[in-house]
């Protein structure tokens, strides 16, 4: 992974990519094995910034209105392999290795519930951890 080992290449970055007027960026997490889209969350400058630099992977939590170090609370730790902006440079991809399950439900990815052609959704990922376990509930 090659992270900008200066502040000029971190800034001169930043100024690339498109944030919305909230200052945030949308960031696809993806494994980067087996490349199963896992989650999707916020980013701001400072949460690029602390990902490129430690290389775990951190966002911005919208609803707390501050870093979320992902894995902080529930141990599911995000390690960033690769760090791509799309051609608009509106949104991130971010490739990660997951320890333990990506999403809050206990399921590996966001993405467990599929629609059917004819409109009914359907759960295609089983819970691997209990939320109350990741949680401490």
């Amino acid at each position: 992974m090659a992270i900008p080992t200066d502040n000029n290449q971190l800034e001169r970055l930043l100024k690339e990519i498109q944030f919305n007027d909230q200052g945030l960026i949308p960031a696809i997490a993806q494994s980067h094995d087996s490349k199963e889209v896992l989650m999707m969350a916020w980013m701001n400058e400072d949460a690029i910034k602390e990902t490129l630099e430690t290389g775990r992977v951190c966002y911005y939590s919208r609803s707390r209105s501050k870093l979320w170090r992902k894995g902080e609370s529930s141990g599911q730790i995000q390690t960033l392999k690769n760090f791509r902006i799309d051609c608009d440079r509106d949104t991130i991809l971010l490739f990660v290795e997951q320890i333990g399950v990506a999403c809050h439900t206990g399921r590996r990815s966001c993405f467990f519930e599929e629609v059917s052609n004819d409109g009914q959704i359907k759960i295609v990922a089983d819970v691997l951890k209990s939320p109350d376990d990741l949680y401490g509930k």
